[in-house]
């Protein structure tokens, strides 16, 4: 088996108060545009996957998230062709976020969507995010 380069990645299964999940849709122009993913973002050097995903959070969807209110759930480890990816998933119930959330587009320009665990199958997600979605329906359903 070849190591790739591994790239760590935190992502996060934002919760409103029905338990639904925001994703985001990877906007044009970056690679798997289209695909409809779990917010959060890559860990950069020096900060931990909590750190990097409040940081994301801020920056993509204008949310505040704090260190207690994330719990972590399970991960996801995937081979792709030019890289590994690791990606601690972590489930955040409470936040602040702009009135709207959800209903319109991110910071980014990113697609919004609030959706039920028991749809997220209904989306075209990355192939590392897939295995996440039974987490997520024991949890929530």
């Amino acid at each position: 088996m070849t190591v790739h380069n591994i790239v760590l990645v935190a992502a996060c299964a934002l919760l409103d108060r029905d338990n639904r999940i925001l994703l985001a849709q990877r906007p044009q122009g970056k690679p798997m545009a289209g695909l409809w993913e779990f917010p959060g973002g890559k860990v950069e050097t020096g900060e931990t996957p909590e750190a990097s995903l409040i940081r994301e959070l801020r920056e993509e969807l204008g949310v505040t998230a704090t260190l207690p209110c994330l719990a972590p759930l399970t991960f996801a480890s995937h081979s792709y062709d030019d890289f590994h990816l690791l990606m601690p998933l972590y489930v955040c119930r409470r936040y602040e976020g702009p009135a709207g959330l959800g209903s319109g587009n991110g910071r980014e320009n990113q697609a919004l969507k609030w959706v039920r665990p028991r749809d997220l199958r209904n989306y075209d997600m990355p192939a590392a995010d897939i295995p996440l979605i039974p987490h997520l329906v024991d949890l929530l359903e």
